[in-house]
C-alpha cells in the first residue's frame, strides 16, 4: 500500500534539520519502502517539513518506518500525518 507521510517541523528547527539531514537522507536511501521524498519549503525557500511516499505492506510498517527516521529521533517534527494514498497519475 502507498502511504503519504507529511511531517511539519517545529518552529525555529532549521538547525536541527540541517544537523540531522545527512543521517535522514542515508535512511531514505537505505529503505526499499521510499517511493518519493523531499522537503516542504517556506516562503523564504528554507526547508520546513517533509513529504515522503512509502510503499509498505500496512500502516504498522509505515509507523515502524517513521520510528526509525533520524529526524524523528532528533525531535524535529511538531506534527506527522500518515495517510493511505492512491497514485492516479505519474
Amino acid at each position: 500500500m502507498l502511504v503519504a507521510l507529511m511531517a511539519y517541523d517545529k518552529k525555529g528547527a532549521l538547525d536541527v534539520r540541517k544537523a540531522n539531514r545527512d543521517a535522514h537522507v542515508a535512511y531514505l536511501k537505505s529503505s526499499d519502502a521510499v517511493v518519493q521524498a523531499g522537503p516542504f519549503l517556506d516562503e523564504a525557500g528554507d526547508m520546513c517539513g517533509s513529504l515522503i511516499v512509502l510503499d509498505v505492506p500496512d500502516m504498522d510498517a509505515a509507523n515502524q518506518w517513521v520510528a526509525g527516521d533520524p529526524y524523528g529521533s532528533a525531535g524535529l517534527f511538531r506534527e506527522i500525518t500518515l495517510m493511505p494514498w492512491n497514485k492516479v497519475i505519474g
